[in-house]
């Protein structure tokens, strides 16, 4: 079966790429019932899977098929053929150990210098979740369901008080009416749910998922992926599934592209739906340089005249005032305000009433002009002024982190989650997502002799280390048990 596999055959890299590592190390669990048939290996379990999807496989039926007639995977495998059961339980159960996996693809490619860290992109995508937008519910789809099943009881209701002796229409009838009030009641559970947690949404199969736009007004129960691309061979080094919008993950996507990167000499392209002003604090913060996009202003704020929207007023940090276009200025009367997670000033000025271009700035009647100042307007307009000094660099954001989406999803097809329930299943498939993509990327750049002499190198590494340090295990234990104490176990130690 060997000479059936060629030398040049990537499966050879995968078995290299495993066994380079201490799985132990990374948390994979070891323990087998010692009854029942010996547990399969873990890295035998992780090759599996690194295989079937850099083949565009996640099914774990499918992977056991493949496992009984692929003769790379019975190389791979050396004829071992899992179950399905025991192939999907292993996905489910090491989401962190399968996260480091990933951790250990970007070292690699760290390795070969694929990895600039001078220029990252951030950006999400949607996978859609393993639930139907039949099973998941919010306060308006519960209330609609109620109304519906209320009118249908008043129509039973009333139906069967003008039955007289027909018994069977009666039954029939009063079973209708039965289900309908078991659904009721189901549907009030949810809302006390709504009610008590403070959650939005309910998702039955899939909970952790919610319903959240993906494209065109077209929503989906599905679950975000954060990502942070490096630009130079457009590989991600970081990842997180969550399920909730971008507005506050730069911040902390940031904060772990710092750690992994060991420096915030970089700088991070991110999009108009990052535009939060927390989130810049927290990037000013870290000490990394960010550029994203501004923003268009609402229709309902913008002036008539648009020379007349508050990005034209010239704000004074040493006076605390604005200047209008007009020569105005506008002041605040100290008091600050609680908007929605942040905190501003109001800035007005008395001589808007007499202004001969009020009607061009502002369509309020009372008090002419208001600008709000928010406690993060300061990084927001250091953010404007970057983003206007250096163009070029923002316009690369779309090439560098939409190209593992497009591969991903377009290419591979895998565009939904294939476990179920909790955020932590969806991580461990997903990490395997970004595993294989990043080996794809590392195969394609880098020359296969090279990377088979880096693992070798690996793999005999860990393994003299393992060797050794056994052997002085025991020769310690049997200088301990003689009463023997060298300096040289000590130092050793």
């Amino acid at each position: 079966m060997d000479d059936a596999i060629a030398q040049n055959n990537e499966v050879r890299l995968i078995d290299l790429f495993v066994d380079s590592f201490k799985l132990t190390d990374f948390g994979f669990d070891f323990d087998f019932v010692e009854n029942g048939r010996p547990a399969y290996h873990p890295s035998d379990l992780l090759k599996l899977f690194i295989y079937g999807y850099l083949n565009r496989i996640r099914s774990s039926r499918v992977l056991e098929k493949e496992s009984q007639r692929n003769i790379e995977l019975m190389w791979l495998l050396k004829r071992l053929v899992p179950d399905h059961n025991t192939i999907a339980n292993f996905r489910k159960d090491n989401t962190k150990p399968i996260a480091k996996v990933f951790r250990a693809t970007v070292k690699m490619a760290s390795h070969f210098e694929l990895i600039g860290g001078t220029l990252v992109a951030g950006d999400s995508t949607k996978l859609r979740a393993q639930n139907s937008k039949k099973n998941n519910f919010n306060p308006a789809k519960i209330d609609r369901h109620i109304a519906y099943i209320d009118a249908r009881l008043e129509e039973y209701a009333l139906a069967l008080s003008k039955q007289d002796g027909d018994t069977n229409n009666k039954k029939v009838i009063t079973k209708k009416i039965s289900k309908h009030r078991l659904q009721k009641q189901k549907y009030i559970a949810y809302q006390n749910i709504i009610d008590s947690t403070g959650v939005t949404q309910i998702s039955t199969s899939d909970p952790d998922s919610r319903q959240i736009m993906t494209r065109n007004n077209i929503s989906e129960v599905a679950y975000t992926v954060q990502t942070i691309v490096d630009a130079r061979h457009n590989i991600p080094i970081d990842f997180k599934v969550t399920n909730q919008n971008d507005s506050k993950a730069m911040g902390g996507m940031l904060r772990r592209t710092k750690t992994i990167l060991r420096t915030n000499n970089f700088t991070a392209l991110f999009d108009k739906g990052y535009h939060t002003g927390s989130e810049f604090k927290a990037a000013d913060q870290l000490g990394i340089k960010t550029l994203v996009a501004i923003p268009s202003i609402g229709r309902a704020s913008q002036a008539p005249d648009t020379n007349y929207n508050s990005e034209h007023f010239a704000y004074c940090k040493e006076n605390d005032t604005y200047t209008c276009p007009q020569g105005n200025i506008l002041k605040s009367n100290g008091s600050t305000y609680k908007g929605n997670n942040y905190t501003f000033k109001q800035y007005k000025t008395k001589k808007c009433k007499n202004c001969p271009v009020r009607d061009l700035c502002t369509t309020a009647k009372a008090n002419g002009k208001v600008i709000q100042r928010s406690e993060y307007q300061h990084y927001i307009e250091q953010n404007a002024i970057r983003m206007k000094q250096d163009p070029k660099a923002y316009k690369k954001r779309q090439a560098i982190v939409e190209h593992p989406y497009g591969v991903i999803k377009r290419q591979w097809g895998f565009y939904y989650i294939m476990t179920k329930k909790t955020i932590e299943h969806a991580s461990a498939d997903v990490g395997l997502i970004f595993s294989a993509y990043n080996l794809r990327r590392i195969f394609n750049l880098i020359d296969h002799n090279s990377l088979k002499e880096y693992l070798k190198r690996l793999f005999l590494i860990f393994y003299t280390y393992r060797t050794v340090f056994k052997a002085f295990c025991q020769t310690y234990i049997n200088s301990k048990n003689q009463n023997i104490y060298h300096k040289k176990y000590y130092m050793v130690t």
